[in-house]
């Protein structure tokens, strides 16, 4: 079952205390694409300038990823800089530049519109609601969001959270949207505006999902060399959506497996800077490091 994914495309730079990258391959709809292609067909919606380097999304295209919704437009693409600091946990932004990304309306293309799973990334709410007026009749709609939403368009983001299957925030987000400081609760608190199911993160220390009374941890994969943080949660995302829909079906256990699936696909992502360990990742060591999470969590 195809996923269709809204959301943005970018050219990063970044530093981190191993390194640095300049105009590298980023945003939300690239990292999700990346990370859900290993599992199903992608559709991808978003928008680049005349700038943006289109032979890199080549390798997306080889395995899978329809890239026809990708709006080139007239001016220059949306660029993001920023640096992390040396537990990888904080980072300063120190540019956004979101060029022809702010007058970004996405248009789904007529065979988009039938696509049984969408998830919808990080933009505006509004424009959340313009996706889900022009698809029909998805199986499964998940959505990101982020502290911003919440702080200004908070009414626009419950009436999306009221039309979502599905809900990812991260733990801070989750404690804002409302008011709860126990996470658990905070959780419980997002079901009840509509989602059936909320995925919180919690970087370094894993996520855990809550789905009627049924309730799933795990922890981060461990690992040893971390070069980049960036698209980590969007590859979570890809690999827990792109699971899902392999399966189409929604049983516990499938839940379960695509969080595991979500959190070894993320810890591949940040091994390299940008997209780059993801392009040369393969579905037999995606398979390897899941057995090893099992061994590694089992008791």
């Amino acid at each position: 079952m195809s996923v269709l994914v809204v959301g943005s495309a970018a050219l990063d730079s970044v530093k981190t205390p191993l390194g640095e990258v300049t105009d590298a391959l980023g945003g939300s709809a690239i990292f999700f694409s990346a990370a859900a292609s290993f599992f199903a067909p992608v559709r991808l919606v978003a928008v680049v300038g005349n700038d943006f380097p289109l032979q890199d999304l080549e390798f997306l295209k080889a395995r899978g990823v329809d890239v026809r919704g990708l709006e080139v437009a007239d001016g220059k693409t949306f660029r993001w800089s920023g640096v992390y600091h040396l537990d990888m946990n904080n980072r300063d932004t120190l540019s956004t530049e979101l060029n022809v990304f702010e007058s970004f309306k996405p248009k789904l293309p007529p065979e988009y519109r039938d696509t049984p799973f969408v998830f919808l990334a990080n933009i505006h709410p509004e424009l959340q609601l313009e996706v889900l007026n022009q698809v029909n009749n998805p199986r499964l709609v998940m959505l990101d969001t982020m502290n911003l939403w919440i702080d200004i368009e908070l009414p626009a983001l419950k009436k999306v959270l009221a039309k979502t299957d599905g809900v990812i925030l991260n733990d801070q987000e989750a404690r804002q949207l409302t008011g709860e400081s126990n996470l658990i609760l905070a959780a419980r608190g997002v079901c009840k505006m509509g989602p059936k199911m909320v995925v919180v993160k919690k970087g370094e220390h894993g996520a855990f999902m809550i789905s009627g009374d049924d309730f799933f941890a795990v922890p981060a994969y461990p690992l040893e060399l971390l070069f980049d943080p960036t698209g980590a949660g969007d590859s979570f995302a890809g690999g827990l959506v792109g699971y899902i829909a392999s399966c189409n079906e929604f049983t516990p256990a499938v839940m379960r497996r695509a969080m595991v699936c979500g959190s070894v696909v993320a810890s591949f992502a940040v091994e390299k800077f940008s997209v780059d360990r993801l392009r040369d990742l393969t579905r037999e060591e995606i398979e390897s490091r899941y057995a090893r999470f099992r061994e590694i969590t089992g008791f």
